[in-house]
């Protein structure tokens, strides 16, 4: 590659943290290059987008179609939070094969499990080697505003030690989660970022930097609970939540958009229940789901449903529905920016957040 290639994904950015809250670095990046509108694949989740860039394909190719599946072959559940279950390259298995030298820097260790094969090194807050926390410092929880930070300051400083050719650094979504874009919090959070990414390019003038985001976030403030609604018409579903993972302290496991399991001789009966129910915006049988957001059919449910703005899914018999909930996974957190600066960088290129990996693969790494 001819320079370093820095990309900074920045989960849970919603556009709208941009335009509410100062951040002179991120703005003297794009004026110096650009900032452009784009879009999330669907389901707006970490893993789905986040494995979308790294193969800047789509879910029907690389087989991640949400944070948790239910395997109905085998039934069994997964957390899809391993390398196993992606089906085509990565960027940093193209760069190793290509013989050059990739960095990857996670806050959440989900995401260095999952995307870390074929980098040369990688690093995540929650399992950090202790060389490195004894030379940058002592990783902050997960859950805080600072470990984000501490993403961005340990690349900029493995970067000092060695030469990469590519780095990719992923932050965690807690703050977004918690805190609306006018809250003073976020502006001490995105205030943090924002002189982190500064100093990384300081550091580093002549790197190309893109920075983007796996999704938005919305306020919700309905809970729907669909085997419910549908069971009152004599209908069985499983509902398999698409936003599901680890960090239950994020979303309490809701999310606008769920995978729905159930006999297919009842699927058109359940559609007609759902789409007359109060919340649910949308709901498409498994192949319509498939061709329209391209995902990989035998790895969703038969149903999928989107909630309108407001709505989440959700069991209240597992959990409650926490007051000034955010979260995400439906349509409405689709709208993501790309910001870039460096050679053979125009905003054209970028209508998806996928295509920040596409322009790696097929320009860089090619």
């Amino acid at each position: 590659m001819d320079t370093t290639t820095v990309i900074v994904m920045i989960d849970g950015l919603d556009p709208e943290y941009l335009d509410v809250c100062e951040a002179p670095r991120l703005a003297e990046i794009a004026a110096l290059g650009f900032r452009t509108a784009a879009k999330a694949l669907m389901p707006t989740v970490t893993n789905v987008n986040n494995v979308s860039l790294v193969t800047g394909t789509y879910p029907s190719s690389h087989g991640i179609t949400s944070n948790y599946w239910w395997d109905r072959e085998r039934d069994t559940e997964y957390y899809m939070e391993s390398g196993e279950y992606l089906c085509t390259e990565t960027m940093f298995q193209r760069a190793k094969a290509k013989g050059a030298r990739s960095l990857l820097v996670t806050a959440k260790d989900k995401l260095r499990r999952l995307l870390s094969d074929g980098t040369t090194i990688n690093v995540s807050s929650e399992i950090p080697p202790g060389w490195l926390a004894q030379d940058v410092g002592e990783p902050p929880p997960v859950y805080s505003l600072e470990v984000n930070p501490w993403v961005i300051n340990t690349g900029r400083y493995l970067m000092a030690e060695q030469e990469f050719d590519l780095v990719y650094l992923t932050t965690t979504d807690y703050a977004m989660h918690t805190y609306p874009p006018e809250h003073p919090e976020s502006q001490r959070h995105m205030t943090l970022l924002d002189e982190a990414i500064g100093r990384l390019m300081d550091d580093f003038p002549d790197s190309r930097i893109l920075i983007t985001a796996d999704h938005g976030m919305s306020s919700k403030r309905r809970m729907v609970h669909l085997p419910h609604e549908l069971g009152r018409a004599g209908i069985e579903a499983r509902a398999v939540p698409i936003i599901k993972d680890l960090y239950t302290a994020h979303h309490s496991n809701l999310g606008g958009c769920i995978y729905l399991h159930l006999d297919p001789e009842r699927v058109s009966s359940a559609m007609e229940v759902l789409l007359n129910t109060d919340g649910v915006e949308e709901a498409l049988p498994r192949d319509e789901a498939a061709r329209r957001f391209r995902l990989m059919p035998e790895r969703i449910g038969d149903i999928m449903v989107m909630g309108a703005p407001d709505v989440v899914f959700g069991d209240p018999d597992e959990t409650e529905l926490p007051p000034n909930l955010r979260s995400h996974a439906s349509s409405h957190e689709s709208d993501v920016p790309v910001i870039g600066f460096g050679p053979g960088l125009e905003p054209s290129q970028f209508r998806e957040n996928r295509d920040v990996g596409r322009f790696v693969l097929d320009q860089l790494l090619a």
